[in-house]
């Protein structure tokens, strides 16, 4: 698959296997659902407390990344102008996410609410982001959380070859949040060694930038995982973080992914362990992907992601 988006491919696929499990906190709730099944991925019963959408679609960590990708598809001239463009015709005004933010405003107001959404969930930074393109500020994303939206939006742009430098204007798009734009540069690299053959690109990260100042929180993070390795995934990420922002998510991530011998159970391993596992699954999948190639993602799965063909069409 061309321009290396069998990695996009693994990233999109984990997401929809996540989904109908996606921000469920209550680990005996998770439990009870998942109770007698050894692949718990795409359930055909939504189980998520705040959304529901079809079986086989993405969350809105991947549907930025889905937007990104339709964009270059239609050229690679202004993509950052196109980009911002297409994130307006997605999540904006007339969409079906900004319908069900208009309904969550709504329903705070009523005392004790907990009716899911029918509907996309639309996260802070998008919300921000889409403001920001309003105003037509020069870097359009959001700061008021530090989360994975700007590392999923920037994938499918770095996969095509651009520069981290050039995939860092791409993040800021989404985020402006330092830590969520050190973070997804973080992964970036780490992928960056996985295809570039290394056995082991979370050791090499580490060995390359232990001196680089700009990394030393995450290095920290790592090797705070790697302390808690033997510790059970789900209890880990109890411990490392189980929501959807930065170090929280990208740490309880590496525990998957040292703790895993492939892409399958990596997936399983982070949905089993609960909270915010979409966004985790966006690095966990992508890590696997670009490590053992298209081949480690289970084609049952594949064809169950509605995203999927238009990714493998790009032969």
């Amino acid at each position: 698959m061309r321009n290396n988006l069998h990695v996009f491919l693994g990233a999109t696929v984990a997401d929809a296997a996540a989904r109908p499990l996606h921000w469920v906190y209550d680990q005996k709730k998770l439990l009870k659902y998942i109770k007698g099944k050894k692949d718990f991925t795409f359930l055909k019963k939504n189980r998520s407390p705040f959304y529901r959408i079809r079986t086989g679609k993405v969350s809105g960590y991947n549907d930025v990344g889905q937007v990104m990708f339709r964009t270059l598809l239609d050229g690679h001239e202004n993509i950052e102008k196109r980009f911002r463009k297409n994130i307006l015709l997605n999540f904006g005004s007339k969409s079906k996410y900004w319908k069900n933010l208009k309904l969550r405003k709504k329903y705070k107001k009523v005392k004790d609410w907990r009716n899911r959404i029918n509907g996309p969930w639309i996260h802070q930074n998008i919300i921000e982001t889409i403001s920001n393109i309003k105003k037509n500020l020069k870097h359009t994303g959001g700061s008021k959380v530090n989360e994975s939206d700007g590392y999923c939006a920037a994938l499918p742009y770095f996969l095509f070859g651009h520069s981290l430098k050039n995939t860092e204007n791409i993040i800021k798009t989404i985020t402006i949040s330092k830590i969520s734009i050190r973070y997804a540069l973080a992964k970036f690299n780490i992928l960056n060694f996985a295809l570039k053959g290394s056995k082991n690109p979370i050791d090499e990260f580490e060995k390359k930038f232990k001196k680089y100042s700009y990394f030393r929180e995450v290095i920290k993070e790592i090797q705070k995982v790697k302390k808690f390795k033997k510790i059970p995934h789900s209890l880990a990420v109890k411990k490392l973080g189980m929501a959807c922002s930065y170090p929280g998510t990208f740490s309880s991530s590496i525990h998957s992914i040292i703790n895993s011998k492939n892409y399958k159970l990596a997936v399983l391993k982070t949905i089993k362990a609960g909270g915010c596992n979409c966004s985790r699954v966006n690095f966990v999948g992508a890590y696997f992907a670009a490590l053992n190639g298209s081949n480690s993602i289970p084609k049952s799965w594949i064809r169950k992601t509605l995203a999927a063909n238009k990714i493998l069409n790009q032969n």
